[in-house]
């Protein structure tokens, strides 16, 4: 059994690289996806050895990085919560809550040890000959240098760019006298009290966001381009508080809660492509009833996109709607023209006076965490490579990643995605094998390559502006990605594993 990874020695220098041992798995990212993945490592297998290396200074990824005020799940946290573990609190959670209860899971597995924080790889290089991958990280505290190798690198790092944000630049930013913020940048000493506040997007964030500070501020305006689909479901479904009145044991509601959920976002899924108007006027009936009177709900609320082809907004009890109803906040849809000394001016000639801008406009996402890999001295450029399943990726050999769900919760694919890894590691050991490459096959020489994100399918911006860094998917299976869970929860599991698409040795 290999060792696990020494610390490097303190009076080590920036300019050297020290050994940090050897593992047989490596996780990059203590994230909802490199904590799950430990979870079924450790249970699976619970003689290897393994890391978790993250960045960040603590544990829970964007639920770490995004401190924004009402910061929240915007999926239910009976499916957000790993299939393991039993979600004891209401349906929609404060960031604050998931990380207790990623805390919970990383005691009860026992997993603090095996995480190393402010340990940031910045390049994986896999050696045929050695049959390993040589990871280097560089620790953002002391600038330390370290070496680890390890048999299979799972990649869990996430899927954007935590460091740099989405931030568009505008005509006049220079001249604004008021605060420009970023929600993945929010200041702590950020005070808004009594302030004009604009809110630059439409989705989830400034949904969120915006009733989380109008309470304190004296008016926040979100500013949109185009509107976003939303819904709005109660913090706790009235089904989990029937199920505790009955003292029924949590695991016990915590299943049938997640089956709940599956098979309403399952429908949805289904409906919005095969009856998109439908779902359509349920989702404008639904929020008619908590709209201030004369909203114009055709200008400020109906997207240009059918449902579902982007995210659909989560605002638990209609929280954003109650700020609208109330006047401490208002929507104005028109493109910025400029930035002025006092607030921005749109395309109409009005201009919105503002002593803070959010801009709330999204982020970048980033292939593996712009992680420089190279096989056998060979630079890999993701862009010419095909996923395999959305797990692996093609001609890189002893590597898998952790890739959610955009439009289900993010984690019901950590589970189904961790099982798959299972059983590959299992093939692997039962034959012998040290090695497994994703290949394709003769006979997907005609293959069609398509991009990352078909359009038609999902076309949020971060996903567009994207496409020429993300690696590609093909016209059949095990090469596409992106599938519904409904179709992936009786697919994965099935997956065969000699099918010719994987090659081991």
């Amino acid at each position: 059994m290999t060792s696990a990874p020494t610390s490097a020695p303190r009076n080590s220098t920036a300019s050297s690289v020290q050994d940090a041992g050897h593992v047989d798995v490596l996780i990059v990212g203590a994230g909802v996806s490199g904590i799950g993945a430990a979870h079924h490592l450790q249970e699976h297998f619970p003689d290897r050895t393994f890391v978790l290396l993250d960045a960040q200074e603590a544990r829970g990824g964007t639920w770490w990085t995004h401190r924004y005020p009402g910061v929240r799940s915007d999926s239910d946290l009976f499916t957000y919560g790993y299939r393991f573990k039993p979600w004891r609190g209401p349906s929609i959670a404060a960031g604050g809550e998931i990380l207790e209860y990623l805390d919970e899971v990383i005691e009860e597995d026992g997993l603090e040890p095996h995480i190393r924080y402010r340990h940031r790889v910045t390049s994986a290089s896999w050696s045929g000959e050695e049959r390993r991958w040589t990871v280097e990280v560089t620790r953002t505290d002391t600038d330390e240098r370290l070496r680890l190798t390890t048999d299979f690198l799972w990649m869990c790092q996430g899927y954007y760019n935590h460091e740099q944000p989405y931030q568009p630049r505008w005509e006049g930013m220079d001249r604004f006298r008021g605060t420009v913020v970023h929600p993945q940048d929010w200041p702590e000493d950020l005070d808004y009290t009594g302030k004009r506040v604009v809110v630059i997007g439409s989705g989830s964030t400034a949904s969120t966001l915006i009733p989380a500070i109008a309470q304190k501020a004296a008016h926040v305006t979100m500013l949109q381009r185009s509107p976003s689909y939303y819904f709005a479901p109660p913090v706790t479904h009235e089904l989990a508080v029937q199920l505790r009145a009955l003292d029924i044991p949590e695991d016990w509601i915590h299943e049938i809660m997640r089956r709940q959920y599956m098979s309403q976002f399952n429908w949805l899924a289904r409906a919005s492509l095969e009856t998109p108007e439908e779902v359509h006027t349920f989702l404008m009936d639904s929020l008619r009833p908590l709209l201030p009177e004369d909203f114009d709900i055709e200008k400020h609320l109906t997207p240009r996109y059918r449902p579902w082809q982007q995210r659909i907004a989560i605002t638990p009890d209609g929280d954003f709607f109650a700020a609208l109803r109330e006047g401490k906040a208002s929507i104005v849809t028109d493109t910025i023209e400029a930035f002025t000394e006092t607030g921005i001016r749109v395309s109409s000639g009005e201009e919105i006076e503002a002593d803070v801008v959010v801009t709330a406009t999204g982020f970048n996402l980033s292939a593996f965490g712009d992680v420089a890999f190279t096989v056998d001295g060979e630079a890999v450029d993701f862009t010419d490579r095909i996923t395999w399943r959305g797990v692996m990726i093609s001609g890189v050999p002893n590597m898998a990643y952790m890739f959610g769900y955009f439009r289900h919760s993010w984690t019901l694919r950590v589970d189904l995605v961790a099982d798959l890894v299972m059983r590959i590691l299992e093939r692997m050991q039962d034959r012998g094998d040290t090695v497994v490459v994703p290949t394709l096959r003769p006979e997907d020489a005609d293959m069609e390559i398509r991009p990352w994100s078909d359009p038609e399918n999902f076309n949020s911006g971060y996903v567009l502006r994207s496409q020429h860094v993300l690696f590609k998917q093909g016209d059949r299976e095990p090469w596409t990605h992106m599938l519904e869970h409904e179709e992936e929860q009786e697919l994965l599991p099935k997956a065969d594993l000699d099918d010719g698409s994987l090659v081991y040795r």
